[in-house]
This record gives C-alpha cells, sequence and structure tokens, in this order.
C-alpha cells in the first residue's frame, strides 16, 4: 500500500503566550524559559516566535538535550538590564547549553555594555563580565541574521562545537570598547562565517585552540584587532588550530589584519593548514602571520611595516609562502620584517619580501 510522505506541522511558541512583556522593563526571562520547556520537551519540530517589541532578559540558560529541532525566530530586541551586574557576574548572558538542531534567526541582542567598559577602565571592583550569547557543546547549529550590540565581553562565542553556520550576522561596539571580540571560535569542528560585518574593539573573529575545520568568507572588519589565531600557548598539553580558511574579505581602518598569537613558552600545540586568499585591506596596521599561505592581499598600511614575522627562535616559523601581495603606505613603498623564519615568495611582492 502506497503512503504518501506527509511534512510533518511545526509548532509555534509565542512568547507572548507564556507572559513575555515586549516593554523593556519587566522582566521576561521567566516566560522565556517556559517557551523553551515547552520546545525542548516537543516530539514535533518547533519555533519559539519573539515578536515586535523590547525584552528584558536576565541571564538565561537554554539547556538540552532536545527532542526535535528547534528554531528560535526574533522579530523583536533582548535587552539586558542596565545595571550590568545583574549578567555581568555570570560569564554568558544569553546559554545554549547541549543543544543540538538549533537555530537562531534574526533579532537584536542590546547588552547595554557601556557601564560595565567604564568599570573596567576605571579599574574598579567589577564583575568577569558576560558574553552576549554563548554556544557550548552544541552540533548542527544556524545563527542567522542576528544583530549584537555593546556586549559587556564577547558578543558570540561558539566552544566545543560542532557544524556550525553564522551567516549575515552584524555586530557593533566602540573602537575602544576593551575585549569586545566579535565572534570567538575555540574547541569546535566545522564553523562557517560568511557574510558577516563585524565592528568593535577587539579581534573582528578571534581563534582559540582545538579549532578545526574553519571557514570563513565574505568578512567586514573594522574597526577592530582583525582575525586573530590566538592567544597560542597558555597551556603546554593545548590542542592544535588547522584547516582554517579565511577568503573574500576587507579589512578597513582595523588596527591589525591578519594574526597568529603565541606565548613565549613550550606547548605541544599547533598551527597547520591556514589560507588567507583574496584580501583587501584598508589603513590596517601591520601583517602577523605564521605557518600560511597568503595569496592575493591588496591594499594600505595604516603603518610603515606592513608585513611582520616576528617568530621565536627555538621554534621558528616553516612553509610560509607570500604570493601576490601588494600593499601601499601613504602611496609609498612600506618595509617588511622578518625574523625567525623559513618560507618562500611567489608573484608580486610590495613590499618586498623579506623571506
Amino acid at each position: 500500500m502506497y503512503l504518501p510522505n506527509v511534512a510533518r506541522a511545526v509548532v509555534t511558541y509565542n512568547v507572548l503566550s507564556f507572559g513575555a512583556k515586549g516593554d523593556g522593563v519587566r522582566d521576561s526571562t521567566g516566560p522565556f524559559l517556559k517557551a523553551w520547556a515547552s520546545a525542548c520537551s516537543s516530539t514535533q519540530s518547533t519555533t519559539i516566535y519573539v515578536p515586535k517589541g523590547r525584552y528584558l532578559l536576565k541571564n538565561v540558560e537554554f539547556r538540552g538535550p532536545c527532542k526535535s529541532k528547534i528554531k528560535v525566530q526574533i522579530d523583536g530586541t533582548l535587552v539586558a538590564p542596565l545595571d550590568y551586574n545583574a549578567v555581568g557576574k555570570s560569564r554568558s548572558w544569553i546559554l545554549f547549553i547541549k543543544v543540538n538542531r538549533v537555530s537562531v534567526v534574526g533579532g537584536t541582542l542590546d547588552a547595554k555594555g557601556s557601564s560595565f567598559w567604564s568599570c573596567r577602565k576605571s579599574r574598579s571592583n567589577c564583575p568577569v563580565g558576560a558574553r552576549s550569547i554563548m554556544f557550548n557543546w552544541a552540533n548542527d547549529i544556524v545563527i542567522s541574521s542576528l544583530t549584537s550590540i555593546n556586549s559587556q565581553l564577547m558578543h558570540l562565542v561558539i566552544n566545543s562545537c560542532n557544524n556550525v553556520m553564522v551567516s549575515n550576522v552584524k555586530i557593533i561596539a566602540p573602537h575602544d570598547s576593551p575585549n569586545t571580540d566579535g565572534i570567538h571560535v575555540q574547541g569546535s569542528t566545522d564553523v562557517t562565517i560568511k557574510g558577516c560585518n563585524i565592528r568593535t574593539g577587539d579581534d573582528c573573529v578571534s581563534i582559540g585552540p582545538g579549532t578545526s575545520g574553519l571557514w570563513m568568507e565574505r568578512i567586514q572588519c573594522g574597526p577592530g584587532h582583525g582575525v586573530s589565531i590566538g592567544s597560542l600557548a597558555r597551556e603546554y598539553n593545548e590542542a592544535g588550530v588547522e584547516n582554517v580558511t579565511l577568503i573574500n574579505s576587507d579589512f578597513i581602518g582595523s588596527d591589525n589584519g591578519l594574526r597568529i598569537k603565541s606565548w613565549a613558552r613550550p606547548s605541544i600545540g599547533f598551527v597547520k593548514k591556514i589560507l588567507f586568499q583574496n584580501i583587501v585591506m584598508k589603513n590596517t596596521s601591520g601583517v602577523k602571520i605564521s605557518d600560511v599561505t597568503y595569496k592575493n592581499i591588496v591594499g594600505t598600511s595604516a603603518t610603515k611595516v606592513a608585513v611582520t614575522f616576528d617568530c621565536s627562535p627555538t621554534t621558528p616559523c616553516t612553509s610560509i609562502m607570500l604570493q601576490d601581495v601588494k600593499l601601499n603606505y601613504h602611496n609609498n613603498t612600506p618595509q617588511s620584517l622578518c625574523k625567525n623564519i623559513r618560507g618562500i615568495t611567489r608573484g608580486v611582492s610590495r613590499p618586498k619580501s623579506c623571506l
């Protein structure tokens, strides 16, 4: 007997039905958690819907595992309390932990981090600070068309996850906001970041130990500190970073371009199979790299030394390739600096290669 394949309907949970208030004043943390509990226990695919409005949330943890696929559709804005202590005493504002097949689509996160930054700058007795949205031990995750404003610390953290897609995300914070990395990836595999616009006070994208299979394309970075691998070698028994690709991206007014940062201490960690290709830089402050292929890089440098290789004398950088690098410095030819490095140059090299 033939039975047609009938798609199962998606169940929608509107946070207003659970008591959420879109006035930005009354606390909606409880109603959001009730909506999550209903979605997480459903055996059918579900959507948690956040209509237009401003929803005040304190620290919130969306914990799995759940029974089916969940989409969080945000048409409104999630706002943190004005008092930075309300969320800053935890390490995260919005946490998804041990979840699978979850997507977060649309909306704005407003963490109101400016008062926390002022506290940090004044060296007062400040809380540890919160990352705006974190995914810990999660698989098959989609984050799309989300805007994050003024996070206390990092905006989006992907930690110990597998198969994550981040697309069309916008991140905004002042250039002098401390430790506000745009997207931080660590201990994760098969992560894609594409079509994102990141303007912040620290790294646009930071890549920590244990990252493998990271693909980045069409990233607009600046202001910010560029794209950084590291800092690495904090611990001796540290996982390596490999198979990282960044292509077709623009750096405009970023303090740095592409960096690999490491502490000068022993570690079994490593960095290998890195590709930076088709990168345009405008008024950036330098390029610091190691163990990479650096191909088709054009633009301007904010400093006379546009390309820096500063490697350890005990563990020099090896297998470096520069191919078709064309950088200017105020319409003049910039300089390059090499320490403890071995590699080759192909095609055009401006500044003159020091390899």
